[in-house]
């Protein structure tokens, strides 16, 4: 299945999601609707809340609980993003100018805020202690990856053990509990619930590895930001960690300085051994890797239009371009 097939299978459901975020984003402070409004509609692949929905169908879930795990889901990501941005004081995403960037950091700060606060009503409302459960530990997990992240900003030692356990908790541990709940709701047993969550990370953890390669092959009108930009920031992402080891004394030096300095005036130099270590190809197989152990993890469900998506989604993860 393509991409456009998959959200075909789902669209139903996602209807009634948007339709469910809408409403939930509603507040009496103008602010807030203006600033949350414009970084939900700002575009992105919904790929976190499809997935709550798609595995909640391929375990056979018939209930409308998985369109409030799915909101729940999609709330807690952007409000991520809006705390992501004021903390790279990033200026773009998706092609737009980034929600600190027209309002300022203090109101993006705050309305990402209104939306992890409001993800809470929503989990209440679900009925579940352990879906609130999940999604409880699941925020804390996400929050010491943020500050992970931080320590290893403009550090040229980070290793990739370091690296791999700021996407599983950054980045992955959200497709994790997205993928969870599913199983959750579904009331399976804790073998399938496991099963889920691994490939819900295992996926999640691919999806990273291939932004960390668009970040210095993709088309920057394409991907909706500045290629290079993890550099610019002096993040040291899994290519170059890789060119970092495989290079000769003077071009490590070079790569060094530019995660402990950020900027790219050095970025031929730096792309240039990044090609000459196949570091790219490095990151692209350990990426591969984690789609083929997620799609193993699928082995437990029934063979049905949702888990084939399932699959199809796995491989999507690293063969996009943007």
């Amino acid at each position: 299945m393509d991409f456009n097939t998959i959200r075909q299978l789902a669209d139903a459901d996602m209807q009634a999601v948007n339709a469910l975020i809408q409403r939930r984003l509603h507040s009496d402070v103008v602010l807030i609707n203006q600033l949350s409004h414009y970084i939900i509609g700002s575009g992105g692949k919904r790929l976190r809340p499809l997935l709550a929905l798609l595995v909640a169908r391929a375990c056979g879930y018939q209930g409308d609980k998985h369109i409030d795990i799915a909101a729940i889901v999609e709330f807690i990501h952007t409000a991520t993003l809006l705390h992501d941005d004021v903390v790279d004081e990033s200026d773009m995403r998706r092609g737009k100018e980034t929600a600190n960037n027209v309002w300022g950091n203090q109101a993006a700060v705050l309305v990402g805020d209104f939306l992890y606060s409001r993800s809470f009503e929503m989990m209440v409302d679900v009925g579940s202690m352990r879906v609130m459960e999940i999604l409880s530990t699941t925020t804390n997990v996400i929050a010491e990856g943020e500050v992970l992240q931080l320590l290893n900003c403009h550090d040229p030692d980070t290793s990739e053990i370091r690296y791999m356990e700021v996407i599983h908790s950054k980045t992955a541990k959200l497709f994790e509990a997205a993928c969870q709940l599913g199983a959750v709701l579904t009331g399976l047993s804790a073998e399938h619930e496991q099963a889920m969550a691994k490939y819900g990370m295992h996926l999640g953890t691919a999806f990273q590895l291939v932004d960390d390669v668009l970040d210095y092959t993709a088309d920057a009108e394409e991907m909706g930001k500045n290629v290079g930009d993890d550099l610019a920031e002096g993040k040291p992402t899994l290519p170059l960690i890789i060119a970092i080891q495989r290079s000769d004394a003077a071009t490590a030096a070079i790569l060094r300085s530019a995660i402990e300095q950020g900027g790219l005036d050095q970025i031929d130099a730096i792309m240039q051994a990044i090609t000459d270590t196949k570091a790219i190809d490095y990151t692209l197989e350990r990426a591969k890797g984690e789609t083929e152990s997620a799609i193993a993890s699928l082995q437990c469900l029934p063979d049905s239009d949702y888990r084939q998506a399932l699959e199809s989604l796995a491989w999507f993860a690293i063969n996009r371009s943007h």
